[in-house]
């Protein structure tokens, strides 16, 4: 897995940003920086000012990169998803057994985050962290159908029509495989929300309790 990833580039909508971050050393170190300053201050207190300060760099090179933070994190939970579609596809591609690619499937996207050293300048699990606190600040945004158009969301949206595909493939008489594959990705980062911030609303403490919940879930409502 690690030498495939290697290899990989995640690719980000072009409109998200103004130049590739990618495509520079400046641009590596913002996306670095603003991983570990987004997690330790939350994304609210977290500003182009600040991220300038710490990187050594004048706050106006950042903005040759985004146009503002909105567009930073839209950037960085792009490039999470990117990165998640990338371990479900591998982790499953052998699998023929519908029933256990969806299992496998439903582990790979509840689990906890490792860090992944193929990417040497973003912390899977802190950018894990930061999704989990602060993705829905991406979408519940008056701009979000605007962005939703213009494909702002395509490798989230390409990640859960994965997830409904192994659905159907399993029960092709469900009617809701896109509600269930939208649950999964979205009520995992609840979940995880609850397990670190409010543990007496969920049961789901530890390692692998994620997983074998939504294993339930899934595998309680379909047919096969």
């Amino acid at each position: 897995m690690e030498h495939l990833l290697q290899s990989v580039k995640i690719r980000i909508n072009e409109k998200i940003y103004v130049k590739d971050p990618e495509s520079s050393d400046l641009g590596r170190r913002i996306i670095e920086h603003s991983i570990l300053m987004i997690n330790d201050m939350g994304f609210e207190s977290f500003t182009f000012k600040k991220l300038g300060a710490k990187i050594g760099s004048n706050e106006s090179s950042i903005y040759r990169y985004f146009e503002n933070k909105h567009k930073l994190l839209l950037y960085l939970t792009s490039w999470y998803w990117g990165w998640l579609e990338y371990q479900l596809v591998f982790a499953t591609n052998g699998i023929a057994d519908p029933k256990e690619k969806l299992s496998r499937a439903v582990e790979i996207v509840t689990k906890n985050t490792e860090e992944d050293n193929a990417f040497s300048h973003i912390n899977e699990v802190l950018l894990n962290r930061i999704v989990i606190n602060e993705y829905s600040k991406s979408y519940l945004t008056k701009e979000v159908d605007t962005e939703n158009k213009e494909g702002y969301f395509v490798i989230y949206k390409r990640l859960v029509n994965r997830l409904k595909v192994m659905i159907k493939n399993l029960d092709p008489s469900y009617d809701y495989p896109s509600s269930l594959a939208s649950t999964i990705l979205e009520g995992s980062l609840h979940q995880h929300f609850l397990k670190n911030h409010f543990s007496s609303l969920t049961d789901c403490r530890g390692n692998d309790d994620l997983g074998q919940y939504f294993s339930n879930l899934v595998f309680s409502v379909l047919k096969y």
